[in-house]
This record gives structure tokens, sequence and C-alpha cells, in this order.
């Protein structure tokens, strides 16, 4: 039998990425189509494949997390908590008022503190077991983050860190809605975080032909569904939401930027590197996230897209699109942030749920920057290199993953 849920709703957002540190920074030059992607002495000189990547520039973690925690704690848990503090900031969270075992976080990364397990496996070899500092240990493990926060916090509810892949960020804050929805939670804190800008990573992801290896252009090296495109660009980041029981929001007098409708996530079970080429599973993972919402497809007004840059990815998506949504799809801009933030992984999913809450609240879509050749494959409406004004109701975020995991998640405007 059918239950009535709960609803739920987003109070609070934060990020830190590659072109701003705060949410407004990072909406305003979206909207102006910058990009963070630039050229990486250091991987030219290791002769690695691809020389590009999206770094985030100036972020001093000390502020955040004192100088101990700086040294010892992953690249990823410092941007989280950034990203944090500033969602908590905004939802105007009083955690002396709350009760802590009704708190709650699900916060994912695809890799952990993988800079960490590569330049200490080095070291252990060169200088031996006692090179390791244990401190640092702990940091290694995906599940730091959402329980670092936990403890500085005092939450004593579910803490989980989902590992999907590029999917991790949706499904992070799918799960944390659903969490609240059964009546686990009134509050979670919850997104995606990564920094994993690594020689291995960069290896592995070129040796697979997923990378870009425009060198001598790194500002336009990521074109995604661009005829041109030859593959992705790598970035590092964190997106932290606050999710609230709607009772519970209102009791407190937050202001409520949108709230949750339903999330959809399935496997294709075709490839752990290729998606599958009519993008079947992805559109069942947009099907069954409308299905939770309750909402028909003509209701979507805007998706975020994966987008990465990929040949075999943009074109899987676009089918996919045209699969959930019919002739519907032709209308919907599904614009792609991947060429000004890269590639964030575990942040990703995230990311494309705080650009539609940004464009529910301020009537604009971002871009698709470095669109210049149109591909017959891939021949939706991208948003190609202008912002918009665009009314948007209903928001829906995609996000694909390595081995073929896909989760699509449905963000609406808050209506009382």
């Amino acid at each position: 039998m059918q239950q009535t849920q709960r609803r739920v709703v987003i109070t609070g957002m934060g990020t830190v990425n590659a072109l701003g540190l705060d949410v407004p920074t990072t909406w305003e030059h979206m909207l102006a189509g910058k990009t963070g992607a630039r050229f990486i002495p250091e991987y030219a000189e290791m002769n690695l494949p691809t020389h590009v990547a999206v770094t985030i520039e100036g972020f001093d973690p000390k502020p955040f997390v004192g100088r101990r925690d700086a040294r010892r704690l992953g690249r990823l848990t410092h941007l989280a908590v950034a990203a944090a503090e500033e969602a908590i900031a905004q939802a105007g969270l009083d955690f002396e008022q709350e009760d802590p075992t009704r708190m709650g976080i699900e916060i994912g990364s695809a890799f952990g503190a993988l800079n960490f397990v590569e330049e200490n496996a080095v070291a252990i070899k060169e200088k031996g077991p006692r090179a390791l500092n244990p401190a640092k240990a702990p940091s290694v493990l995906i599940t730091t983050t959402p329980c670092y926060l936990g403890i500085r916090y005092g939450i004593k509810g579910p803490v989980n860190s989902p590992v999907v892949a590029c999917a991790t960020g949706v499904v992070s804050i799918g799960e944390a809605a659903r969490r609240i929805q059964r009546g686990e939670t009134d509050v979670m804190l919850a997104g995606g975080t990564d920094s994993y800008l690594t020689p291995l990573i960069i290896t592995s992801f070129s040796r697979l032909g997923a990378m870009t290896t425009r060198n001598d252009e790194p500002e336009t090296a990521c074109r995604p569904f661009d005829g041109t495109r030859d593959g992705m660009i790598i970035g590092e980041g964190a997106v932290v939401m606050v999710l609230e029981e709607l009772e519970h929001a209102l009791a407190r007098g937050a202001t409520i930027l949108a709230e949750y409708g339903g999330m959809g996530f399935t496997l294709d079970a075709y490839n752990m590197a290729a998606p599958h080429p009519e993008g079947e599973g992805a559109a069942r993972a947009m099907r069954l996230a409308l299905q939770e919402a309750q909402l028909p497809p003509e209701a979507v007004d805007y998706i975020s897209s994966h987008g990465t840059g990929t040949r075999l990815n943009d074109a899987s998506e676009t089918k996919a699109m045209k699969t959930a949504l019919g002739e519907h799809a032709y209308r919907v801009p599904a614009p792609s942030f991947k060429p000004m933030v890269g590639h964030m992984m575990g942040a990703s999913g995230a990311f494309g749920v705080f650009t539609i809450v940004q464009s529910i609240q301020t009537g604009w879509v971002h871009p698709t920057i470095n669109y210049t050749t149109p591909d017959p494959e891939c021949d939706l409406d991208y948003v190609p290199n202008e912002p918009r004004q665009h009314h948007v109701d209903v928001g829906m975020a995609n996000a694909f993953g390595f081995g073929g995991q896909n989760a699509s998640i449905v963000i609406k405007r808050y209506v009382p």
C-alpha cells in the first residue's frame, strides 16, 4: 500500500570549484562562460598523454580545518568542509537547536584521497614503512569526509559515503532525500567531493581513450556534444547541500530554495568502460526519476546533462534523452558544465543539482562553451556558448558512471 511520503526541500548550498570558492562567484562565472581549464607543466614533464586539467586556485584549507588537519586530511575533505560551511550558513542551521540523532550525512567520492595513496606508496617503497605518517592513514578512506563532518558538527544519525563513480553526487543527494522521506532523519548534509588529479588517473583515463589530447589549447579542449570533441577534462571540487523535511524547515523559518522530486538509478550491464550505445540504462534512470517525482516527461524544463565531451558518452546520452522524453527532448535546454569546471567525478552529479537550483532561483541557464561544430548524432539544445533566460520549474540532472551506473534526479520549484 502506497504511503504519503514526507516532502524534502533544499535550504542551503555550498560549493568550491575552479570557477569560484562560493555559490555566487561560481554562478556569475558560469553565466559568463568562463573556464578553469589550464595547462599543467608537471603533466608535460612526466610525459603524460594529457597535459590539461581544471584546478582550483587560491583555496586555503586552514581557515576551515586548521593547520593540523590541513596537513593530515585529503584535499577532497578540505573542499567538502568549505562547501558545507557555506551551505549550513545559507540554511541558517543552528546545531544547538537540532536533535543530533535526527541529522545525517550522505557525501560521496569516487576516489577518496588518491593523492595520499600514490604519494605514500612511493615513499614506503623508497624509504620504508616508517615514512608513512600514521595520522594520515585514516584520510585515505572514502568515508573520512562524512565522518569528519559528523564529528565537526556532532551529527549522530546515519553517516554514509556512496561510491558510484561519476554518478556519486546524484546518488548521495537522492539517498539523503529518501532517508528523510522514510522518517529516518529530518536534516541531511548531502553532496559529493573529489580531488583526483594524479598521474595514475590521468594515465588511466588517457589509456581508455576518455581524455582530450588537445594539449596546446586547454581552454577549448573539452567540447561536449560538439562534432570535434575528443574527450573529457578532469577537475576537482565539492558541492554540499542542506536537505530538510518540509515541516521542519518551515518551523524554523528557513528559506526554501527548491524541492526534491525523485531519483532513478540503473545499471547498463553492458561494459565497464563504455556506455550502452543506445543509452538504454540512462533512459530508464531518467524515466524512473520522473516516475518517483510523479511527473510526465513534458514537465521537464531543463536538463543538466552529463556531457563529458567523449565521443561515445555524448551520443549515448543524447539518445537516452530522446528515449526518455520523446519529442519533448528537442524543446529542453540540456547544457554541460564540464568544459568550465571539468569532470569532478564524485562531485559532478551534485554540481548538476546545484545548476538546477540556481536556474530555478535566477531564471537563467548556463551555456555549453566551446560548441562550434554540430554533430548529427547530437542534435538537441545544448545552449551553445551563451547563457539564456529561461524559466525553470522542473529540472533533471544526469550523471552516468564507469561500469554503466546511471543516475538521474528531478529537482523542482517549491510550491507551498
